[in-house]
Parts: C-alpha cells; structure tokens; sequence
C-alpha cells in the first residue's frame, strides 16, 4: 500500500513510498527477464488507459506492465469518442466510471486534470502526464533507473538540462530526486528555466560544459522544435552548439557520465546520436525500467495483499 490512493503528483510523496516503489519495480524487472513474463496478480481487475495526447513509449509501457500484471485493460480513443460530438469531460469519464473501471490512467493537456478527475469518479487515477505540470511515472523509472546503476542515491550529482519550463519530466524528477536526498542542477536557455525554481531547492548553471564536469548523470530533455516557430529557441544549430550534449563534449571530459533521455530524442539535437548509443547512455534500459515502474505502482495501488509471485 501507498500513503495516497491515486498516483498523481511526486511534490507530497514521502520518501518511503518512492524507495517501496523502487525495490518492488526492481523485483518485477526479474519478472520481465523470464520466459513467462506474467504474474496473475490484478486477475480480475479493470484498468482504463484514457489518452488524450498523442503517446508512444509511455501508453505502450502502461500497456505492457498492466497485461503483465494480468488485469483487462481498455484503450480509450478521444479521436473517436462522443467527445467530439459535444459531450463533455465530465460525462464521459462518469458513463466510464460505472462500467466498474478500478483504475484510470490518464494523460490530458491540461495542468492539473489528473487531480480534477478524482472529483468526478471513485476509480483509484495514476497521472500518465498532465499538460506541462507532471509526469510522475516517468520520473519514478528514471530514479529506478539511477539505483540500479549507482545502488545509491547518497552523495549522487544529477543534472537535467533543455527546455525546463515546458517539461512535466523535469518536475516530477525534481521533486523525486530532492526527496531522495540528491543534488540537482538546472542547465538551459534561461528564458526556458521557470522564475523561482530555486525554491524547490535545485541550483542553476547556464554552462553546460561545467555541468557535465560536475554530474555523475544527467538527463537531457527534447528540445520541441514548435518553440523554435515562436522564437523560443533559435536554431537547431545554435542550439546543439550551446547546450547540445555533443561527442566532443563528452569525449573532452576527464571521467565517466551517465546519460539519460525520456524519449523521444531529436538526435543531433539536443543529443548526439553516437552519445545516445554509447555505453555511457542507460536510455534503453530506462524504456524497460518503464515497464516494471509502471507494474510496481498498480501493484501497489491495486493489489490486496497478494505477493508478486502468486
């Protein structure tokens, strides 16, 4: 069991809760390497996956890790609901509701629509990412995938450089990463790092080449090429060249860093694809670590008392 009945915000969530979360998804990393990858844990629970965004990795491991736990799983299209001949938001996850849903993962455009849904329906609600608020299952593979590397999280140095300001990554690590005790600091375009992050205790350095020198990871966030279309970001090319995680930079640097990504990458971009393949890189291993996460927190939120393997 988890402090809170719904997974929505990692800003509140106690330490134990993210460690419970982390031993649990390292168990059912063992689940996925055997030759039957299920465990008939949520038998007989109902699991809505309803997107209102466009996703790949993040709807597909949802996916994956419900099936996995044995639950029926739905797929809600919003392309194809009765949203778009004009009912509302409301209704539509209320008519959902009583076909005896246990448990909704949503991902919407808007800020903080996660939290209003729990006013509407008694489902247990996991956040697969709200507008530019939060993306708190992301953020708990990406520490996940920081223990299995570091095997702890004492002394650890992470930065997250890119485009802070619109990214629900960065703020669900944050709040992750400062509960587990690890520094972090802030790299970008200043006009794209938010007024006052500081109060959330991270520092901010505009240099990414010392930031590389102080890190033990870092996790580089996409540069969406839309803000480039409203003068946020000048060029490709500037960009790469100021803050993109280049082979030079990399080469250039006297130790070992380990390189992270949420996916999707703009290579050449904000990162290099040979940097992205290298063996500094974990990326591969936190899309997998996406897998297990996401069946450790519906365990947790969903089982009743069952163990892993039963």
């Amino acid at each position: 069991m988890l402090s809170n009945k719904h997974f929505i915000s990692l800003k509140d969530t106690p330490k134990e809760d993210i460690m419970k979360l982390i031993e649990t998804g390292l168990s059912f990393r063992e689940v996925l390497e055997r030759p039957v990858k299920k465990v008939p844990t949520l038998s007989g629970k109902n699991i809505l996956n309803l997107f209102f965004e466009n996703s790949t990795r993040t709807k597909m491991s949802f996916e994956l890790a419900e099936k996995r736990l044995s639950a029926d799983v739905t797929n809600f299209s919003a392309s194809s609901s009765s949203l778009n001949k004009g009912e509302t938001f409301r209704d539509t996850v209320q008519n959902i509701q009583v076909m005896k849903i246990d448990c909704i993962v949503m991902r919407h455009p808007s800020p903080g629509s996660s939290l209003q849904l729990t006013n509407f329906v008694d489902s247990i609600i996991v956040n697969g990412g709200d507008g530019c608020h939060e993306h708190p299952t992301q953020a708990m593979l990406d520490v996940m995938s920081l223990y299995e590397k570091f095997e702890t999280f004492k002394n650890l140095k992470v930065a997250i450089i890119g485009d802070i300001l619109h990214s629900r990554v960065a703020l669900s690590n944050i709040y992750a990463l400062k509960t587990l005790g690890v520094e972090v600091t802030l790299c970008g375009p200043p006009h794209l790092i938010p007024i006052g992050i500081q109060d959330l205790g991270v520092d901010i350095n505009y240099n990414v080449d010392e930031v590389l020198e102080w890190a033990d990871a870092i996790n580089v966030l996409r540069i969406q090429r839309e803000r480039m279309g409203i003068g946020l970001i000048p060029s490709v090319r500037e960009y790469r060249e100021v803050f993109g995680i280049t082979s030079k930079r990399i080469e250039n640097l006297k130790k070992e860093i380990v390189i992270m990504h949420p996916g999707p990458i703009n290579r050449g971009v904000e990162l290099d694809g040979d940097v992205a393949d290298s063996d500094n890189s974990i990326i591969l291993n936190q899309v997998l670590n996406g897998v297990a996460m996401r069946m450790s927190i519906l365990y947790h939120l969903l089982s009743e008392g069952d163990t892993i393997n039963d």
